[in-house]
């Protein structure tokens, strides 16, 4: 794969995916499986800005998406205190715990709890992975400034907007899904996929394909079905028609239940029905020829 992704997923210890605001179902798809392809290799991590939609509870692994960036520093900011009034500051560990003691210079006052600010900075990660989306807006972890430093590659279907200042590598191709994508980098990479993988793969490739209608389908799109389908992967069925709601499928009567309709009867059709009275009696024939 170009960027030689595989080599910087082989040499990270800690990878993040990032998922956009208001996620496709596809992107959802295509994030789980690839968490759940390297969750037993590395020590991974999915968030999303938003929570998680019930139609994605489909999906294995939907439990692991959080909405909090695993965070690398803990910082402690005393507001309002003068940084002079300080002599020392130290730490000692009490039955597993750490305190932090602030000793204040002689004759100067303590600082007060409610000055104490408790923040965070950086991530945990060597490598971070964004799925989908179509500008950088939709992932605020760009504009927060964590992941500075850090290799940042985008999987997707179209290349994200607005990245001319920012360090991003592409791995954006087309296809008929984000989860082709990622199906693709998982069975190039060798990585091992379950039934559960498989399943959530399938089910994004058809849903973000439209059932396999839109311009990115290929062959290779029906040759990963085969494949994730020899795997254990299950589709997952259509709602019969009784499980939608009412009135959303419309239905014609069988013949025999429809409605008989009435239909005017002509002139015609009436005096054929009820002819006049004389036409019915017997008829006698007469000759006006004189032989």
């Amino acid at each position: 794969m170009e960027n030689n992704f595989s080599s910087y997923l082989d040499s990270s210890k800690s990878v993040l995916i990032v998922l956009p605001k208001k996620p496709y179902f596809d992107q959802v798809a295509a994030g789980l499986s690839l968490y759940l392809s390297l969750v037993d290799k590395k020590e991974v991590n999915i968030i999303c800005p938003n929570p998680m939609l019930v139609e994605f509870n489909r999906l294995v692994g939907v439990d692991k998406v959080t909405q909090e960036v695993p965070n690398k520093n803990l910082i402690i900011k005393i507001e309002g205190y003068k940084a002079d009034d300080v002599e020392r500051v130290s730490s000692e560990v009490k039955n597993g715990e750490l305190y932090l003691i602030v000793i204040p210079q002689s004759g100067a006052k303590p600082p007060k709890k409610e000055q104490v600010v408790v923040s965070d900075a950086g991530i945990s990660s060597d490598l971070v992975i964004l799925v989908g989306g179509a500008d950088v807006s939709h992932f605020p972890i760009l504009s927060e400034g964590k992941v500075s430093g850090l290799p940042v590659f985008h999987i997707g279907t179209r290349p994200l907007a607005g990245v001319e200042n920012l360090d991003i590598i592409s791995l954006v191709k087309q296809s008929s899904s984000v989860s082709e994508i990622v199906a693709d980098l998982i069975k190039e990479m060798q990585l091992e996929v379950d039934a559960d993988i498989a399943s959530n793969l399938i089910s994004g490739i058809e849903i973000g394909s439209n059932h396999y209608t839109t311009d990115g389908v290929s062959a290779n799109t029906f040759q990963l079905i085969a494949d994730l389908m020899r795997l254990g992967g299950q589709r997952f069925p259509q709602l019969p028609k009784k499980d939608y709601p009412q009135g959303a499928i419309p239905t014609v009567k069988p013949f025999s239940q429809q409605e008989q309709v009435e239909i005017p009867k002509t002139q015609s059709q009436s005096q054929e029905e009820n002819p006049p009275q004389d036409w019915l009696a017997p008829k006698i024939f007469k000759s006006t020829q004189i032989s």
